[in-house]
Parts: structure tokens; C-alpha cells; sequence
């Protein structure tokens, strides 16, 4: 039997009634089997770093990745594909058959909160490596799922929003990643995103779902609602959508079928959803009967390594004065290395795309394992990032006991964190929502630090907080007016008491929380956190000490980052600074060391200020487990950095062209047109330039650009390293026309390739341009054009550098 056959077989022994259910989400991340057809339940789980699973805790860890802006940081399809099939190799260790990722909405904003789950500002990088990811995904037999569809470029009213776009910059930027991806690496579903997409909400958006993504480009997977999403059971169906996520009260299931009932809708669309639905089923082996799309997985792959490799070849060196990188051990015999996100790095961002591993490798960790022998490694915190508590973390060791109403342990497992998030079916084994009382969040603290530590939680309902034997907190906590329900469930941070604490000397700690029933919830939900702070400590003291360390160094590392209050999914930026004293603190360190070098673990842009006053600027995103490891690989010298910027780096908000990410009345009006990014820079002669161009990155050799040869359809390059060390080199071509014809940039990517060579050596790249590369949309027409005229193709380093530049005329 082929799998269609299977897939028909199926659909005609099911009733409406399991029809309708099958649509909807029997729980957080699961659809409902159907074991009379042979029908498996399929499991979808978050993934763009690390795939998760159903279950939300560190029980079952992940191999974390880089942030997806560090993957297109690389500029390396072939890495992509690799990440790619790790997630694969990950979700089927975790019975995941449906990877929720990629996400190739766009960098419109750089004030963006989900900046850092996004590849890039451009649509032909986003595309490429997106496609990458999901022929990675797929290879392992596992469906990709590509989101958020579509212009789900801001997160503030993202439930709400009405984004307005103009049907030229629709099709050139906002669908382009999708169609590229739909066309070549045929995903096996795509997620509809929570706005509207000029006044029609995007889960029941025929002319986007229906009439473009599966008539005009030929998707044959499931479209599937991001969570709580769906709105209307007729509208969604008519509308294209065929899962509505998650479960179990949905716009589908018994809705679905009263609709059908009632001649509402007609059941043949019904049919037409449960057949991709079957169709996904029998492609990643959840159907009796059907050979799944790829019988073996492929090869095993090391997730360690690889998350290494990508984050040394992610980062993004953007400033080297005097050759101060990579650090010459022979004269940095004693290192001062600067910063609280030293200690305790950042690796991911914050929001569903959070997973746990296994182990992390902080900037601090990273560089004593690395440096040789006779090397004296100083820290200093420098400045604090928040003033807030965070949840606990390094020092605790901390475990949750559940007991019922009549104190029954029914569960007692071990956690990473202070944090606790259990949503629908994600709770530990034993345990029920309906016979969950309470929750004790309990264990010891071993300070790093004496002081007075400050602790408290996050989230809404009844709290006993105890530290020492002492209660600090015994209240309840209310629910604050939000308009995302996932800030609904977390509730906002906050502090209720203080222990003065010593040095290494453990403590016992407590967090009981009493489960609220009377509390509305979208579903049942179990999300709070025991909250930490370290000591206070004066900031002009702590800027002090670390101004000693450097002054007293041969060379000085600081490391600056965001914090999880700053970028995450569920709100924007307010703005680009980075949070709390760490510009004054890398000005300070700079002034006293000139040989100072700054790590910027950011997932998004972030203003530096001070960058003309230091040695060197590494910006390293969120760097996943090993980025710490990465980090010393390139910092002595043992890896190149190999990142190109996807995105322009502006040197202050104020001179970004396109900054807009709240709605006015509901509505947030992409007055820019096709010009965002750096096509928006280049539109604004004689305004500031940004402080990095759009595919700016050194390395540690030099290139010289030794020939271009150019054909409508291709160019190639040769290239020759110049320099005294083996590396590799991004090509970057753009297109720009002489005399345009149409309202264009001034310029655009076209294509890319990269090569390695030895010091001497040659290498040559042939490069297919990007699709339609010298169309536009025809907005009258409906359709694509091609532009007549001249045309220079230019070969570089990066956007603003060129090295070689060949006419092309086309007819």
C-alpha cells in the first residue's frame, strides 16, 4: 500500500466526529490517536535552539544550539542543514514528531523582542538558511515546521495587531523567505501566525493560506495555528487552517462538528484538513500502513561538537585594532576577564524557545579550561545587569514535592532552577492536575558571595516563601491585566524579603505554592518561580575592582549582555542600551587597559558607545551550552571567527531608519515599503551611517579578490588568502542597478558562497544568484517583473565592501 492509499484508507473509516477531534489539540503539544485506523498521536514540540519535548523541565535535557541570528551569523547553508538534522536526531529521542521551527519572519525592527529567533534583516539569507534548516529537519524524517506566517515581525499586541503592509513589500520581503522555502525544501507544515495581515487575521487569511501558500506555490503540508491562536471554527477552516493548537478547548473538535451540523461548513474542507493531517502522520511514521519519507535517519551526529563549531563560526568580528585578537600567550601571561554574564553566561533567549541543558559553558569556565599552563585568570563581576531577582540558579540545589490535598507526596523530582513551569499534560509522573495541591520548591543555597542576599517569586497565587528557617513571605499574589496570556501565567518578578548570609555556608530555602482553581486559564497551568538576588553592592565599587584587575593585566575581556527582562518573545524593547553600568564599566576598563577586548553576548543589536575605545568587539549572540568553549577557541586564536552580521548594527537607535514596532489604534503600518534593513540605510543619504554594515565580519587572515566572472545566472570568484594563517572567507554579491527603472534599493544580496584556503592559496566559488533577482512586484499586475537596464554585480567582503564590480546588461 502507498501511503496515499494508506492515507485515503484512513480518512474513509473515520467519522465526523473523530474528524473534527483530530483538527484540534488533545492537549499542550499533542493531536489524539486513532488506533481503529492505525493512526499514532503526533507530538509537536518548540525547537528553534534545542528541541524541548512535551515536558518542560530538566529532567530530559536538550543539546542547545545558538541562536537562530547566530546560525545566519555563519552565512553557511550546509551548517544549517547539519543543525537541522541534530533537531531530528533530537526529536526522535524524544518521540517529537513535529520540530516548530524555523522562524523566518524578519529583522524589520531592531527593537524586535524576538529578534534573536530570527535569522536576519534580509530575505535571501533568511531563505537560504531556513531552507537549510528544514531539509535538516526533514532529513531525520521529522517534520519542520516554518513560522510565523506571516509578518509576525513585533511582539507588542501580537494577539491583536493588524500589520498593514503594501502588497510589493509583502511579496519582495515578508513572503519571500516563506515561498523560497515552500518551493525548495518542501517543509511539511507551516504555522499561521497571531496578527492580521492588512485587516484579516492570519489563521483565517484565505488569500495568504489558501490562494498563495498552497495554490500559487504548491504547499502540500499542515498549516497549524500558533498557540491560542484560532478564533473562529468556520472562519479558520474556510481560511485555510488545518490544526488549531493547542488543546483541549479549541475552535475544532466538537465545535467543528456542531459546525458541520448546523451546514455551517461544509464537511468536504474537513476532509481536506484530516487528509494533510494523515499525510504528515504517514511522512514521519505515525500511520500503520505507510512507509514514512524517510525510513532511516541519517548518520549520528555530535551534538557538543556541533554547538560548538556553530558558535565559533557565528561569531562576529566586527572591530580588531593592532591585531589585539586572538590573544598572544606569550605576552598575556596574567588575564583579567570583566563581567557578571562572564560568570553566569547567557546562552539562549527568553520565552517558548527555551529549552534546558544538560550543561553550560560560561565565558569563565570556557577560558580556565583553555588558557595554558602559567596563565592567571582574574574575574570581576564589574555591574550588575539587573537589579532584579532572577530565578535561582548557580549555588542552589533545589527539588519539587507535590502532595494532594491530604499532603500525599505524589511526586518529588529533582530541578535546575528555581523555575517552575508545568503546562497542561507537563507534569511529573504521578501527578494530575486534579489531585495537585501544592507545590514545595525546596533545598539548600550555598552562597557564592556573603551578604544579603535578596529573594522572592514570580507568579499568581498563594506563596510561603522561607529561607534559613525564616518566613519572608506568607501571601498571595494577583493576577496584573495582560494582554499575552503567556504573561498572564508568569506573572511579574518580585522581591519580599532579605537573609544576610555567608560565604559558602549552605542554607535551606522553601517555596510553597497552593495550586488556584477558581483562576481562569486558557489551560491548566502550574508556572512560578523562587527568585534570587545577590548582594548589592556599590557600582562605583564594583566598576573599581575590575579597573584594578585589568590595570594589573596583560590583557582585559569584558563581557557585556541582555538580560531576559531585556529580549525575550512576548514583549519589544524599549530601547537599545545595554542594561545596568556595563557601558560605564567598559569605558573604565578600556581607560585602564588598552589591550581591552569586549565580548557582546547579545541575541539582537545593542548600542556600544564606547566601541571606538577599545581593542576589540566580538559579538557572540546567545552562544548556546558551548559557548563559553567557543569563546576561548577564538579568543586564543585556536578557531577564526567566522560570522558575517545578517543584520545592520546601528551605532544608536536614533539613527535607525525603521524603528516601529507599536500599534496606533491597532495598527501598525509598514509605511517603509520594501525598505528595511540595510535597503532603508541606503535610501537615507547624508543621515548617520551605522556602526556595522550588513555582512561586515573579520577574520584572522586577510583576502585579496583576484577575478569575477559574471553570467545572468551566476557568478564566479577567486580569492586568494593574503594573510599568514589559514581561514575562511565570505563572498558577498549584490546587485545594484545603474539607472533604476523602478523604486528599488540601492542594492541587494544576490548571492554567497564560502571558502577556505592556506596563506597563499587560492580559491574560486561559482555562486547562483537568488531567484528573480532582477524582478519586482508588479502590484497592478499581480505579479512578477523583470526590470530591463544595467545592472553592476558586485563582489565583496560585505555590503559596504566591494572589491570587484562587473556590468551585466539584461534586455
Amino acid at each position: 500500500m502507498t501511503a496515499d492509499e494508506a492515507v485515503e484508507a484512513a480518512l474513509g473509516a473515520l467519522d465526523l466526529d473523530t474528524k473534527a477531534r483530530l483538527l484540534a489539540g488533545q492537549d499542550m503539544w499533542t493531536l489524539p490517536a486513532v488506533p481503529a485506523v492505525g493512526l499514532a498521536s503526533l507530538v509537536m514540540s518548540d525547537g528553534p535552539v534545542g528541541v524541548r519535548g512535551v515536558r518542560w523541565t530538566a529532567d530530559d535535557p536538550s543539546v542547545t544550539l545558538p541562536s537562530p541570528t547566530a546560525l545566519a551569523a555563519c552565512w553557511d547553508p550546509e551548517l544549517a542543514r547539519r543543525a537541522g538534522r541534530l533537531l531530528a536526531q533530537e526529536a526522535r529521542r524524544k518521540g517529537v514528531h513535529v520540530v516548530l521551527a524555523p522562524t523566518v519572519n524578519l529583522h524589520r525592527s531592531p527593537l524586535g523582542g524576538r529578534h534573536f529567533e530570527a535569522y536576519s534583516e534580509d530575505p535571501y539569507l533568511t531563505a537560504e538558511t531556513g531552507a537549510a534548516c528544514v531539509r535538516g529537519i526533514q532529513d531525520g524524517g521529522v517534520a519542520a515546521t516554518v513560522k510565523h506566517f506571516v509578518a509576525n515581525d513585533a511582539e507588542t499586541d501580537r494577539f491583536t495587531v493588524d500589520n498593514t503592509v503594501p502588497p510589493r513589500a509583502l511579496r519582495e520581503l515578508y513572503l519571500a523567505p516563506f515561498e523560497a522555502i515552500v518551493r525548495c525544501a518542501r517543509p511539511w507544515a507551516l504555522m499561521a501566525a497571531y496578527n492580521q495581515v492588512n485587516g484579516v487575521t492570519m489563521t483565517e487569511n484565505r488569500h495568504l493560506q489558501t490562494e498563495v501558500l498552497r495554490d500559487a506555490w504548491g504547499f502540500d503540508g499542515v498549516v497549524v495555528s500558533d498557540w491560542f491562536a484560532a478564533r473562529s471554527t468556520t472562519g479558520a477552516l474556510v481560511g485555510g487552517l488545518d490544526v488549531a493548537m493547542p488543546g483541549p478547548h479549541t475552535v475544532y473538535g466538537d465545535a467543528l462538528a456542531a459546525a458541520v451540523r448546523a451546514g455551517d461548513v461544509d464537511e468536504a474542507l474537513v476532509d481536506r484538513s484530516v487528509r494533510r493531517v494523515l499525510r504528515l502522520a504517514a511522512r514521519v511514521g505515525a500511520l500503520e500502513g505507510a512507509e514514512p519519507a524517510v525510513p532511516s535517519p541519517p548518520a549520528h551526529v555530535d551534538g557538543e561538537a556541533l554547538a560548538r563549531e556553530i558558535a565559533h563560526r557565528s561569531f562576529v568580528l566586527v572591530r580588531n585594532e593592532c591585531g589585539a585578537l586572538p590573544l598572544d600567550p606569550a605576552r598575556s601571561r596574567r588575564v583579567a576577564l570583566v563581567g557578571a554574564a562572564a560568570r553566569d553566561a547567557r546562552v539562549l533567549g527568553g520565552g517558548s524557545a527555551h529549552v534546558f541543558p544538560a550543561r553550560t559553558v560560561s565565558p569563565l569556565d570556557g577560558l580556565a579550561a583553555a588558557l595554558p599552563e602559567g596563565t592567571e585568570l582574574v574575574h570581576a563581576r564589574g555591574a550588575d545587569l539587573s537589579g532584579e531577582p532572577a530565578p535561582a540558579g548557580p549555588g542552589f540545589a533545589l527539588r519539587a514535592v507535590c502532595r494532594d490535598a491530604e499532603g500525599t507526596v505524589l511526586a518529588d523530582v529533582p530541578l535546575p532552577s528555581g523555575q517552575i513551569q508545568w503546562i497542561g499534560a507537563d507534569l511529573p509522573g504521578g501527578v494530575t492536575h486534579e489531585a495537585l495541591h501544592t507545590v514545595e520548591v525546596t533545598g539548600t543555597y550555598t552562597p557564592r558571595e556573603g551578604g544579603a542576599h535578596g529573594f522572592g517569586t514570580r507568579g499568581v497565587g498563594a506563596f510561603t516563601l522561607t529561607v534559613g528557617g525564616r518566613v519572608l513571605y506568607d501571601g498571595t499574589r494577583e493576577a496584573e491585566p495582560a494582554g499575552d496570556p503567556f504573561e498572564a501565567f508568569a506573572g511579574t518578578p518580585a522581591e519580599h524579603g532579605g537573609a544576610d548570609l555567608a560565604e559558602g555556608v549552605p542554607v535551606e530555602v522553601s517555596l510553597r505554592y497552593t495550586v488556584d482553581r477558581d483562576r481562569p486559564a486558557p489551560l491548566p497551568a502550574v508556572v512560578f518561580s523562587l527568585l534570587h538576588r545577590p548582594p548589592r553592592r556599590d557600582p562605583d565599587e564594583l566598576i573599581a575592582e575590575a579597573v584594578e584587575a585589568a590595570r594589573g593585566a596583560d590583557a582585559a575581556v569584558v563581557v557585556v549582555a541582555t538580560t531576559e527582562r531585556v529580549e525575550s518573545e512576548g514583549f519589544d524593547r524599549a530601547d537599545l542600551r545595554l542594561p545596568g553600568r556595563q557601558d560605564d564599566l567598559v569605558r573604565a576598563v578600556a581607560a585602564a587597559n588598552p589591550r581591552t577586548t569586549v565580548v557582546v553576548n547579545a541575541g539582537a543589536p545593542v548600542e556600544m558607545p564606547w566601541r571606538d575605545d577599545v581593542a576589540a568587539v566580538l559579538l557572540t549572540w546567545f552562544p548556546g551550552q558551548e559557548g563559553g568553549a567557543a569563546l576561548a577557541d577564538v579568543l586564543l586564536g585556536a578557531e577564526e571567527p567566522g560570522g558575517r552580521l545578517p543584520t545592520t548594527w546601528p551605532a544608536a537607535l536614533a539613527d535607525a531608519p525603521v524603528t516601529a514596532v507599536t500599534p496606533v489604534d491597532g495598527e501598525l503600518r509598514y509605511e517603509e515599503g520594501p525598505f528595511i534593513g540595510y535597503r532603508a540605510w541606503d535610501r537615507a543619504p547624508g543621515s548617520p551611517a551605522p556602526a556595522y554594515p550588513f555582512g561586515h565580519g573579520l577574520g584572522y587572515t586577510t583576502w585579496e579578490y583576484e577575478s569575477l566572472v559574471v553570467t545572468p545566472a551566476t557568478a564566479r570568484v577567486r580569492v586568494r588568502n593574503t594573510g599568514t594563517r589559514p581561514g575562511r572567507e565570505v563572498i558577498q554579491l549584490y546587485v545594484a542597478p545603474r539607472a533604476d527603472l523602478a523604486e528599488r534599493p540601492a542594492r541587494w544580496l544576490v548571492g554567497f558562497a564560502s571558502v577556505t584556503a592556506g596563506p597563499g592559496a587560492r580559491a574560486e566559488a561559482e555562486i547562483r544568484f537568488a531567484p528573480r533577482p532582477f524582478d519586482v512586484w508588479d502590484e497592478e499586475a499581480g505579479a512578477w517583473t523583470a526590470v530591463p537596464g544595467q545592472y553592476e554585480i558586485r563582489a565583496g567582503r560585505s555590503l559596504t565592501d566591494t572589491r570587484l564590480t562587473v556590468t551585466l546588461e539584461l534586455d
